[in-house]
């Protein structure tokens, strides 16, 4: 399934874009597309299927996640951010 990844901080400084597409029937899934697709943002945030500490994900706006078993559906949207992103 496609989901929709917008990122922030870190992330977004690594990847060089502020949205792509990525796929997968779980988070983890998603995180191994996402490095794979780019390195950088695999060094720098991604650990196989798993976030390197002091990143997040949120899934639809509603909550976050970071368990790579978490469940997606097509056409979620999944934020990936960098602890220190906020305002």
């Amino acid at each position: 399934m496609q989901v929709t990844v917008e990122l922030f901080g870190i992330p977004r400084a690594r990847a060089g874009i502020a949205h792509t597409a990525a796929f997968g029937s779980t988070l983890g899934d998603v995180f191994v597309d996402l490095a794979q697709r780019y390195p950088l943002l695999g060094d720098a945030c991604i650990h196989g299927r798993f976030l390197k500490p002091g990143y997040t994900a949120n899934l639809r706006g509603e909550r976050f996640v970071t368990d790579p078993a978490t469940r997606l559906m097509d056409g979620d949207s999944i934020l990936l951010l960098s602890l220190d992103a906020g305002g």
